[in-house]
């Protein structure tokens, strides 16, 4: 069992940044890999980034590719989220998750935070 808890999460205005961070429990934190996905009022949840349990590979979507950037520090099984240039189409609450399996994905994500609202104003 992994329990994740995300913090970092507020009010920004647009061309702002934010790091929402990711805290996990258990002892092989570097065997799962990590991601974070969010969603919007009314849409249904999307994934946003992911990285592999050593974080030698990462993977974004394209409505965020070169604005932000997973990292994790398997030292302190944390995983974050580095948000630069935001727009109000980032507006979403974050959720962190983990799968089971060190490889980084889209889908197939195990296990889930409860999620930290980001709300970019224009």
């Amino acid at each position: 069992q992994v329990h994740l808890v995300e913090s970092g999460g507020g009010l920004v205005q647009a061309g702002g940044s934010l790091r929402l961070s990711c805290a996990a429990s258990g002892r092989t934190f570097s065997t799962n890999a990590m991601g974070w996905f969010r969603q919007a009022p009314g849409k249904e949840r999307e994934f946003v980034a992911s990285i592999s349990g050593i974080g030698s590979s990462a993977y974004y979507a394209d409505s965020v590719k070169g604005r932000f950037t997973i990292s994790r520090d398997n030292a302190k099984n944390t995983v974050y989220l580095q948000m630069n240039s935001l727009q109000p189409e980032d507006t979403a609450v974050y959720y962190c998750a983990a799968r089971i399996g060190a490889l980084a994905t889209m889908r197939g994500y195990d296990y889930w935070g409860q999620g930290t609202q980001v709300t970019v104003s224009s």
